[in-house]
């Protein structure tokens, strides 16, 4: 068995590729990088010396493609993982829409001509902002907690966001570049007869990530404490109570090498994958347990909102328990512990990760 990831030297795929090559090791693992990212090297380093195959190359480009080893599977974990990628003054809307959309055409051509298996990690984003702004939450301590008097929203039960929850716009351009991904891949798994998962991930944390306030904020938020730099709430009063979910990449795993040695067509497509209610936290709380951690550390407040963000996002993964046995494995203070002790071991990592 052969696996293609795309996107190998970042966080989310490096950590699969090692996790693949540990747990399964008579699978033969080969990586897509455009190496762009800050950071990218060092994980290039790391993957080499585990003997995985690493082409450079870029998924928009489809000559970079061409030279590809066939392979058995594809996981498609190559995009700009950033909510506000587009609209931030680094990226521009077109450049984004080219990652996420036209790199995921781009391997699903390569999919058709090689007649085998995709699995496409997709994100929570691709949830409707005002539907997610729409569940009606009181701020109960520490943290937003969804109200349990107010009229039930398609989609949405006290264990959180399910995958038929509204996905119509607005959601963000990086929102609706997963969910046009997403669609496509749907059709060409109907139309060309091919096995497709499509597995919308809450917040991925653990240590290595590439810290940023945009799009790894759990990590961003340990590194940036520790070294004592500017933290601010943003928005809901700068309460911090806004609330996410949390899961370790490594955690997908099972359920990953499950439906490539094993597809069930009578499976739905679409899985929500998530630390979810068990493993959410709001800033604040993050905030408290680095000051246990670390020690007192003043965070400033801004009141206004921002357009993209919400008060409360917790996937329910219960499709994904129900049909494939699984539930996330890393509890979340295991996953802030293994983010802090990298923190401290590795002080320039913000410095040495920034775009």
């Amino acid at each position: 068995m052969r696996i293609l990831i795309t996107g190998i030297c970042g966080f989310v795929g490096s950590t699969l590729a090692r996790g693949l090559l540990e747990g399964w090791p008579d699978w033969d693992i080969a990586g897509l990088d455009n190496l762009v990212r800050a950071g990218s090297e060092t994980n290039r380093r790391a993957l080499r010396q585990r003997g995985i195959t690493l082409c450079h190359g870029d998924v928009r480009n489809p000559s970079d493609l061409e030279t590809l080893p066939r392979c058995d599977w594809i996981i498609e974990a190559a995009a700009n993982p950033s909510v506000l990628a587009g609209v931030d003054g680094k990226s521009t809307s077109r450049q984004l829409i080219e990652h996420n959309l036209v790199g995921t055409i781009n391997m699903l051509e390569l999919l058709k001509q090689w007649r085998c298996g995709f699995t496409l990690l997709s994100t929570s984003r691709v949830y409707s902002i005002r539907a997610l702004a729409a569940i009606p939450v009181d701020a109960q301590g520490d943290r937003f907690v969804p109200r349990t008097d107010a009229p039930r929203l398609p989609g949405f039960s006290p264990n959180g966001v399910a995958e038929d929850f509204s996905t119509e716009p607005p959601l963000s351009l990086y929102g609706s570049s997963k969910r046009a991904s997403e669609l496509l891949a749907c059709e060409y798994a109907e139309t060309f007869d091919l096995p497709v998962s499509i597995l919308r991930c809450g917040v991925l944390a653990g240590a290595g990530q590439f810290g940023k306030i945009d799009q790894g904020i759990f990590s961003y938020w340990i590194h940036s404490y520790c070294r004592r730099r500017p933290l601010k709430y943003i928005g809901f009063n700068g309460t911090g109570c806004q609330v996410r979910d949390c899961l370790h990449p490594r955690d997908l795993l099972p359920l990953v090498a499950q439906q490539i040695k094993k597809p069930r067509p009578d499976a739905p497509r679409v899985l929500n994958v998530s630390g979810g209610l068990g493993q959410s936290a709001s800033l604040w709380q993050l905030s408290a347990w680095c000051a246990q951690r670390f020690g007192p550390h003043t965070i400033a407040a801004e009141r206004k909102n921002r357009p993209l963000d919400v008060p409360w996002l917790v996937l329910d993964s219960s499709r994904a328990a129900q049909i494939w046995g699984w539930k996330p494995q890393t509890p979340l203070e295991a996953i802030w512990t293994e983010i802090a002790d990298h923190a401290e071991k590795n002080p320039d990592w913000l410095d040495a990760t920034a775009d």
